[in-house]
């Protein structure tokens, strides 16, 4: 079933609309649950979430591409579980030390919070379409999906230290760009 068509359904407040959200995208969100909550029972619900969100979102919302407009959703919902779960102490899994490297460029208290910190927000989209696609790609798949160096380097057939001085480039090009549009760093 085509995106179009799956939306249709709920705007027509369908059930089925979530069964075929689940029959087309399911795997592909388990999986951004899994990266980042390394535990299938939490990314299971995550995902549960996911559906009950878009059903919550949609109407008055007509998402322009429906596979992204998921898996924010699902990237939000897992990182909040993550977060509560790791309340206490920061440590287990790969999230935290994608935020110590974003560290670099932003400070925790300017990372773009939905809702919040637009001018970040458009600022690291400008500089993610100046980048080169093969940069590009590498960056969304560590701070978006945050898939592992190793899991990237596989993915694109290239070894581990491109992916780690790729990233160490972008994001120096991204604190200067954030410097260079005048955002506190």
């Amino acid at each position: 079933m085509e995106d179009y068509q799956i939306i249709d359904l709920y705007f027509a407040r369908s059930e089925n609309a979530i069964a075929e959200t689940a029959s087309k995208y399911g795997r592909m969100l388990i999986s951004v649950a899994m990266r980042i909550l390394r535990n299938q029972e939490d990314a299971d619900e995550c995902v549960s979430d996911t559906y009950m969100k878009t059903w919550n979102t949609i109407p008055p919302t007509r998402p322009d591409v429906f596979s992204a407009f998921l898996t924010k959703i699902t990237r939000n919902t897992s990182l909040d579980r993550l977060d509560s779960n790791n309340a206490e102490k920061r440590g287990a899994g790969e999230i935290p030390a994608i935020l110590d490297e974003l560290e670099e460029c932003i400070s925790d208290s300017r990372i773009p919070i939905p809702g919040e910190g637009m001018e970040v927000r458009e600022v690291i989209n400008a500089f993610l379409e100046k980048e080169k696609p093969e940069a590009r790609k590498i960056f969304v798949r560590r701070y978006f999906f945050g898939s592992e160096v190793k899991e990237i380097a596989e993915l694109y057939g290239i070894g581990e230290s491109k992916v780690k001085m790729t990233l160490a480039r972008s994001r120096e090009r991204l604190k200067a760009c954030l410097e260079e549009e005048g955002v506190a760093i």
